[in-house]
């Protein structure tokens, strides 16, 4: 049996372990990078690349997101439309300003077409041995780091750090790392592809409905190229449980149900099976890092938790990732003390953005807030320019969580 000797493994092949690959490539550093699927493979998900996925790729290499603004499969977006329970329309563009020059601030593709869009990215680095249909089913400590296991000995890895990049589903984060699933820190969501949907966007902007007997959680439609829509609906799992909800039979209810919702759909064709999956949230703090690994995207629990994104996500912390793998290799230290910078640097980028959310999260609770929001800022520009603004800066989003924001709302007669 043939054993594959790397400093650095990279376990997980989508957005996350991809983009870690490469920026690790980029640094001189060869690495081992396997995924369990050959590509291109699909993948349950909201289809939909923020503004934080193309800042990553902008860093990685600019060429790349020029590519994959000419890419066939993808198209792109300039912002969200939100619905709130009163069925009024906010419609927030992702930038204040942008030139007919600019590209697009946020993409919208299949995950089939986007994964295996990067994974060709990854083929043009010498520094990586990409291998696909390679699962591991087993992770041994050893004095060296880790032993990888693959199963039916296709391949088996010796690894001085392992990066682990293989999502919601983790083997390793359940067994060795202590990743538990939370069902107040977990989301259930289903995903269908729908074809001729009426109505979509002239922008492509991502639409979100809140609506009142859905609630604490949301229904989606967003765009997609040759027609298609990404459909779906997403709710806190211990609510879902609370409230003994089919989310499949609840999203084909709200279509039924809502007017608005209904004329759209009619003539729409449901493309394929009605998907489910789950989504470890990132409102509360977990341990991403320790002896000789770190945990990258889903499978350290990174999801946004009010938006659901855990694309961008998964691609910044890789980035973070190949950054403090850089200094494991140069001091020759992959303990739980070298990496636990790694722990430091994610949080530091990503802590107070996954607060905000999950105290947003938590306003969701409150209908008629979400409705006073959205009635004031159609009809005032400048509420409806701050809240633009809050896609690109922290700060500003901050304001939603705190009471002086609505208090002003209320009794500021210029609203």
């Amino acid at each position: 049996m043939e054993v594959l000797k790397t400093d650095v493994c990279v376990v997980g092949a989508g957005p996350g372990g991809a983009v870690t690959a490469m920026f690790l490539a980029k640094a001189g550093i060869n690495c081992i990078l396997v995924d369990k699927a050959k590509f291109p493979r699909d993948k349950v998900c909201g289809d939909a690349l923020s503004g934080k996925v193309v800042e990553v790729l902008k860093k990685l290499d600019p060429a790349i997101i020029e590519k994959l603004d000419k890419e066939k499969h993808q198209v792109g977006s300039w912002g969200v439309t939100f619905v709130a329970p009163n069925l009024k329309e906010l419609r927030v563009p992702f930038r204040k300003e942008v030139g007919k020059e600019t590209l697009p601030p946020g993409f919208l593709s299949k995950r089939m077409d986007f994964d295996n869009f990067l994974i060709e990215q990854v083929k043009r680095y010498k520094e990586i041995t990409l291998l696909e249909e390679c699962e591991i089913i087993d992770y041994a400590k050893d004095p060296n780091g880790w032993f990888l296991k693959s199963k039916d000995d296709k391949y088996n890895i010796s690894s001085k750090l392992i990066l682990l990049a293989d999502g919601a589903h983790s083997k390793f984060s359940r067994h060795h790392a202590g990743i538990e699933v939370e069902p107040n820190h977990y989301c259930a969501g289903i995903r269908a592809y729908y074809k001729n949907v009426k109505g979509l966007d002239a922008e492509n902007f991502i639409e979100l409905h809140f609506l009142k007997d859905f609630l604490p959680g949301y229904f989606w439609i967003f765009p997609l190229a040759n027609g298609y829509a990404n459909v779906g609906v997403g709710m806190r799992s211990d609510k879902v449980s609370k409230k003994k909800i089919n989310l499949k039979k609840e999203m084909l209810h709200i279509i039924e149900k809502y007017p608005q919702l209904k004329s759209r759909f009619e003539g729409a064709e449901l493309i394929g099976d009605i998907k489910g999956y789950g989504l470890p949230l990132g409102s509360k703090q977990r341990q991403l890092s320790g002896d000789s690994y770190m945990l990258i995207g889903d499978a350290g629990a990174l999801i946004d938790p009010f938006t659901g994104e855990g694309i961008g996500n998964a691609m910044t912390s890789g980035m973070l990732a190949a950054e403090a793998v850089q200094e494991c290799i140069t001091q020759n230290d992959f303990s739980a003390k070298a990496t636990a910078k790694y722990h430091s640097m994610v949080y530091s980028k990503l802590g107070s953005e996954l607060k905000i959310s999950y105290k947003m999260q938590q306003l969701i609770n409150v209908p008629w807030l979400f409705n006073l929001v959205v009635n004031r800022a159609t009809k005032n520009k400048t509420l409806s320019e701050t809240i633009s603004c809050m896609f690109e800066d922290l700060n500003m989003r901050d304001k939603l969580r705190q009471k002086s924001f609505y208090f002003r709302l209320l009794f500021d007669s210029t609203n």
